[in-house]
């Protein structure tokens, strides 16, 4: 079950009434959603998802994010009512802080400050490995995506799911489900009712998932270049691994650097694909997948990252090399699903 825990108290203190949620929403005037460094559709649109809501209730609200300063350009057009600001815009001390789809709070980068800053810290979050922060967090491993939690509080508040809305939230399933691979008969049912509302599933789907320039052909191609196969790690299931050289990572779209893991997991001899990606000089962010067979959670967690069993992440500095011999160790000693 879902929870709301106050960081102030030091552990949970109850099971969540999703009205306890909603009040913490509904009472404030002066509201900023964060979404998570460099947001994926599923931060980005729930923020805004939620935002429309509150804004449409007379709440003065901003949506923004650490970095960078702009959202990726396949996001671009969920921001309908101009919410989004750049990180140095927001409010330096809001009434009410909303952190959404982010596991610990060190992944709001810059903007970390205003957790501790803000009159009150709302977390709604559904990776597994959240480690609360804030006065309050709401988290529901089970949800496929945050937008599945935010479709469910929207409900609880009355508020209308229109079209902008309605593409916000399945910007957000349609990523993080895998396209529906992984969606419940549950969330299937949510996505059928965002396009009752409206949504043209092609239209949201391309751009966030079908569409890349020519020049990603060329980046893809010398990042495949670094491919490497192990078949004896992780736990015998197998690991690939690929290296996007800072280069790469800094001269093409935000998009085209996160579609690399989904090339990579495609590899049938590996169970587990990580893509390690240089965003400074000895810095680098890594992408973890599993095929449902060990939790790349716990992996990441053990590296000083987080997420879900099947998908995760984390930042270390050092050197590839150096890195992966670290990943291979954590996907060692990580639990098997099933």
């Amino acid at each position: 079950m879902a929870v709301v825990e106050d960081a102030r108290g030091g552990g949970a203190s109850r099971p969540v009434r999703l009205e306890e949620a909603v009040g913490v929403l509904t009472a404030a005037r002066q509201v900023v959603l964060l979404a998570h460094v460099n947001p994926d559709a599923d931060a980005l649109g729930s923020a805004l998802a939620l935002g429309l809501a509150l804004h449409r209730r007379g709440a003065e609200v901003q949506v923004s994010f650490g970095a960078p300063e702009r959202p990726a350009e396949s996001l671009r057009d969920l921001d309908v009512d101009g919410l989004v600001v750049t990180a140095d815009e927001v409010v330096a001390a809001p009434e009410l802080l909303v952190v959404l789809d982010t596991g610990s709070v060190d992944r709001l980068g810059p903007l970390a400050g205003r957790a501790t800053t803000a009159g009150t810290t709302l977390v709604i979050d559904h990776h597994v490995s959240n480690e609360g922060f804030g006065t309050h967090y709401y988290v529901d491993p089970r949800a496929e995506a945050t937008a599945v939690m935010v479709l469910h509080l929207l409900d609880a508040m009355g508020a209308p799911v229109d079209l902008p809305t309605a593409r916000c939230l399945y910007a957000g399933l349609v990523t993080d489900t895998r396209n529906f691979r992984a969606a419940s008969p549950d969330t299937h049912a949510m996505a059928a009712r965002l396009l009752v509302a409206g949504v043209d599933a092609e239209a949201v789907t391309r751009p966030l998932l079908d569409t890349h320039p020519f020049s990603w052909l060329a980046m893809l191609s010398a990042v495949l270049a670094t491919a490497r196969l192990e078949a004896g790690e992780a736990r015998g299931l197998g690991l690939v691994h690929a290296l996007v050289e800072r280069e790469h990572v800094h001269s093409g779209r935000q998009e085209e650097v996160e579609s690399v893991i989904d090339v990579l997991r495609t590899t049938a001899e590996a169970e587990v694909a990580v893509v390690l990606k240089q965003v400074g000089e000895r810095r680098w962010t890594a992408s973890m997948r599993s095929k449902g067979g060990i939790d790349v959670a716990a992996a990441a967690s053990a590296l000083g990252g987080g997420g879900h069993r099947v998908a995760s992440g984390f930042t270390l500095d050092g050197d590839a090399p150096a890195i992966l011999e670290r990943v291979r160790r954590a996907l060692a000693d990580a639990p098997l699903l099933g």
